[in-house]
């Protein structure tokens, strides 16, 4: 997938989106996270009990959605997540997290203690950007 100059510039200076799961019962699951944009791939770090994990771990399609309203801008995302808890890219990842997010920094985390969902985009549709 490839994003234009207008969508890059928009994904790289945002850092908040609303993921969407499937829940067990069929039905959306819609939560603000905190997000980095690296390698044309989106990286969520969350607590490995929470229900989008759980979700993802049943059925991997998801949807995002960084947005602004004024003016409205935005770009929405179908896609496939990965579930990951350790390896050279959780690091390389986890790491980015810590230089972007102070909140991040005031917490790390080691392998095995959270996930990181990484998030393949396969669609994709923009709106006031150039």
């Amino acid at each position: 997938m490839r994003f234009t100059d207008g969508e890059l510039r928009f994904l790289n200076r945002n850092e908040l989106c609303r993921l969407a799961t499937i829940s067990q019962d069929g039905s959306p699951h819609l939560v603000p996270v905190c997000y980095v944009f690296e390698d044309n791939l989106f990286y969520i770090v969350s607590d490995l009990e929470t229900a989008k994990v759980r979700n993802i771990r049943r059925d991997n399609k998801v949807a995002l959605l960084v947005d602004q309203y004024q003016p409205n801008r935005a770009v929405f995302i179908r896609g496939e997540a990965e579930i990951l808890t350790g390896g050279e890219e959780f690091q390389r990842i986890s790491n980015l997290f810590y230089k972007k997010f102070a909140w991040a920094r005031r917490d790390k985390w080691d392998e095995g203690e959270v996930a990181l969902i990484k998030v393949k985009p396969l669609k994709k549709i923009s709106w006031g950007l150039r």
